[in-house]
Formats: C-alpha cells, sequence, structure tokens
C-alpha cells in the first residue's frame, strides 16, 4: 500500500471519527432537551397549567420513541456512538426554549444525509412545532 493512499484512508478515518463525535452530541442533546421538557412539566403551575402539562406529556413521549429511532437507525449506519447527555437545567421561558431547539435540530439535520434519517428529524421538528402549538394556543 503506498503511502498516499494510507494517508487518504487515514483523512477519511478521521473525518469519519469527527462526523460520528458530532452525530453522538447531537444525540445527547437531544436526550438532554427531552429531559429539560420533563423538568418543566414537573414544576407547572397557574393558569392553563393542566393543558400544559398535558401538552408536555404527549411531546416527551413522543420525542423519545423519534430520539429512539434515531439513534438505533444512526447505530445501523455509522456503528457505536459515544454518547453523552449534557447537565440538563430547568427551562425558564418553555416557548422560547422550544422554538430555540426547533433551531437548533435544523441547524444539525445536515448530519444525517439519508432521507429515511431526514424523514426521522422531519418527525421531530413535528413534535417540537406541536408542542409550541399546543403551549401557545391552547390552555
Amino acid at each position: 500500500m503506498s503511502t498516499a493512499t494510507v494517508k487518504k484512508s487515514e483523512k477519511k478515518q478521521s473525518m469519519t471519527n469527527s462526523s460520528n463525535m458530532e452525530i453522538a452530541t447531537f444525540i445527547g442533546e437531544l436526550f438532554s432537551f427531552n429531559s429539560s421538557l420533563k423538568l418543566y412539566h414537573w414544576s407547572v403551575t397557574g393558569t392553563g397549567s393542566y393543558a400544559k402539562h398535558m401538552a408536555l406529556d404527549e411531546a416527551i413521549a413522543s420525542l423519545l420513541d423519534i430520539i429512539d429511532r434515531i439513534t438505533e437507525t444512526t447505530y445501523a449506519l455509522v456503528g457505536d456512538l459515544h454518547i453523552s447527555i449534557p447537565e440538563t437545567k430547568t427551562p425558564g421561558d418553555i416557548d422560547k426554549h422550544a422554538s430555540e431547539f426547533y433551531n437548533y435540530v435544523e441547524k444539525h439535520r445536515d448530519l444525517f444525509p439519508e432521507a429515511f434519517s431526514q424523514s426521522i428529524i422531519d418527525d421531530y421538528q413535528e413534535a417540537i412545532q406541536q408542542l409550541i402549538y399546543r403551549l401557545v394556543r391552547l390552555e
């Protein structure tokens, strides 16, 4: 094997490792977001709290299923990932928190180039939009 071939192979492996680390970080953020919704869910009080409580409950369950799908699909495509879940805090403004996380997901969708993976990301973003609708419009 020539030196050029070895260097090309090492570069490709390095790019794959970097991409896998980005994907693992992203999936950890998905879990953290879900946990942040649960933390907020437990602290909801006041006017419209029942509607918020139920909207959050539904979103948490939907998002968790979608996280499982994207994680298992990605494992099948790229192999093992070293996922860490970052420290999670209770959000202050849940509407803003959900909107900002929707944008975060949008910025990282290029980590998943396959059409079927994009479809799973679409489902994830749809679930966030449903949550935002329920939080803002329903009381």
